[in-house]
């Protein structure tokens, strides 16, 4: 397994792809997974649109209409992060391919950050042969 870490913003999706990729190199494995995890309960990790930063802003406001400030009981007042994580999720798979991730023409690797500025840990463990 390899991790790196991020200085995160307040909230937003930090393009990652290139970091991962140069750990699916380094591993040499020609066929097999690639899975990332954020062990963190208030971000997450996704695969989007790498093309046009509007997705992005998309997403975002997306989310917040989906998770509103609330009268939430926990009482750090980060709720809506660890609602937003939930729902983005902790952990994605790729599929390696000739030693490089295969990823559609417009997708990306995203950090989701919901509740920085933050320095957050990224972990990568590619599988396969």
């Amino acid at each position: 397994m390899e991790q790196f870490f991020l200085e995160t913003p307040a909230e937003g999706f930090i393009i990652i792809t290139a970091q991962v990729r140069e750990c699916v190199r380094r591993s040499r494995v020609r066929q097999g997974i690639c899975q990332v995890f954020v062990p963190h309960t208030t971000a997450g990790v996704t695969i989007n649109e790498n093309a046009d930063p509007d997705v992005v802003e998309d997403m975002l406001a997306a989310l917040d209409r989906m998770v509103p400030e609330l009268s939430y009981k926990h009482g750090e007042g980060n709720s809506p992060a660890h609602v937003k994580s939930s729902l983005v999720g902790c952990s994605i798979t790729v599929p390696v391919v000739d030693n490089d991730l295969y990823l559609g023409t417009w997708q990306g690797i995203y950090f989701c950050e919901f509740d920085g500025p933050r320095r957050r840990k990224v972990a990568i463990q590619v599988v396969g042969g």
